[in-house]
């Protein structure tokens, strides 16, 4: 990892995978599922993930909440191939920084190589686990469709809260019509293990992981934001310090 780290990240301290202070959030079993239904996909979410980056403005919506500045440092946990990249880099300028975390190795690959296909020089990609952040500050944190995973958002965010001043997250919520919310049941039983669901009711289990992300966001920082998008099933929470 000492390699993925080089050339740190202006206004940020990167350390090991273990970064942060107390306990674990995230038992290593569920890492460990996240890693291999997650990396099991990586070529189609690849696929999805670019096809889909301006679909209801979710993403732009996030980098916007976010706040930043040129110059500053942004981090990305649970980047994937590196979708977020681009809005991210155009926010912070050329003197920024972008940090990319996520855990799975074949999603890495795929943000790497499109960090050296773009010759970005100013965005770094570290592995590491979310739930124990391998960065120790910076400007802006940045989560799209990660805490959803998490069997306690509320710790996980908490956490980002102590080493940003603006936290944003993206969580699937089911607060749209009947139909969207049948459309998002769908997709969250077709990701079952990706979620780890233990109940018959995803979207409950969805609700539930969303309302303890605002919840740690509104105790954390002292203003929050709520946005929905594509037709309630996208909740955007940003907070800021």
């Amino acid at each position: 990892m000492a390699e993925d780290a080089a050339g740190g990240a202006r206004g940020a301290a990167v350390t090991d995978s273990a970064g942060g202070d107390g306990p674990a959030t995230t038992d290593p079993e569920s890492i460990r599922r996240i890693v291999r239904e997650y990396g099991a996909w990586a070529p189609v979410y690849d696929w999805f993930a670019r096809a889909t980056a301006s679909v209801g403005g979710v993403r732009a919506g996030c980098v916007a909440a976010l706040d930043l500045d040129p110059g500053d440092t942004v981090v990305d946990f649970g980047c994937g191939p590196g979708v977020n990249f681009p809005a991210l880099r155009e926010a912070v300028g050329p003197d920024g920084r972008v940090v990319g975390v996520d855990v799975t190795g074949p999603m890495l690959d795929r943000a790497r190589a499109l960090v050296e296909r773009r010759g970005w020089t100013n965005v770094s990609v570290v592995r590491g686990d979310a739930t124990r952040p391998p960065i120790s500050r910076a400007d802006g944190a940045l989560a799209t469709f990660v805490t959803s995973l998490f069997p306690d958002p509320y710790a996980v965010v908490a956490r980002w809260c102590d080493l940003a001043d603006s936290v944003v997250v993206a969580n699937f919520a089911p607060h749209g019509g009947r139909v969207a919310n049948a459309a998002l049941g769908a997709f969250a039983r077709l990701n079952a293990r990706l979620f780890d669901f233990e109940v018959g009711d995803p979207l409950g289990q969805l609700e539930a992981r969303t309302e303890a992300s605002r919840r740690a966001l509104v105790d954390c920082t002292d203003e929050v934001a709520v946005e929905d998008y594509v037709f309630g099933t996208i909740r955007v929470q940003a907070g800021r310090s």
